[in-house]
């Protein structure tokens, strides 16, 4: 089992910058994939941002150029800068871990981009 517990949303201004943190419990963070999923009112839950255990990244082309992921193996964290936001960039995000054919998601953090 892996609990991840979200953390870093809140209100922005348009271009302006957020990072959000995803901490993770158990010691099977460091074999697991993680990713930033979000999903806006009224809309289908996307994947962001995702990254391997060995560290190698993809972005959607939505956020690709604003966004970086990562991944802190000795907290057990993930992270995700997010940066010259837009209002189509307000959602819930949530944090997913995937490990050996399991999926577990964080209870998801609200961004939201407004001036």
């Amino acid at each position: 089992q892996v609990q991840l517990v979200e953390s870093g949303g809140g209100l922005v201004q348009p271009g302006g910058s957020l990072r959000l943190s995803c901490a993770a419990s158990g010691s099977a963070f460091s074999f697991s994939a993680m990713g930033w999923y979000r999903q806006a009112p009224g809309k289908q839950r996307e994947l962001g941002a995702g990254i391997t255990p060995g560290g190698s990244t993809n972005y959607a082309d939505s956020v690709k150029g604003r966004a970086t992921i990562s991944r802190d193996n000795a907290k057990n964290t993930v992270y995700l800068q997010m940066n010259s936001l837009k209002p189509e960039d307000t959602a819930v995000y949530y944090c997913n871990a995937a490990l050996a054919s399991q999926a577990f998601w964080g209870q998801g953090t609200q961004v939201t981009v407004s001036s």
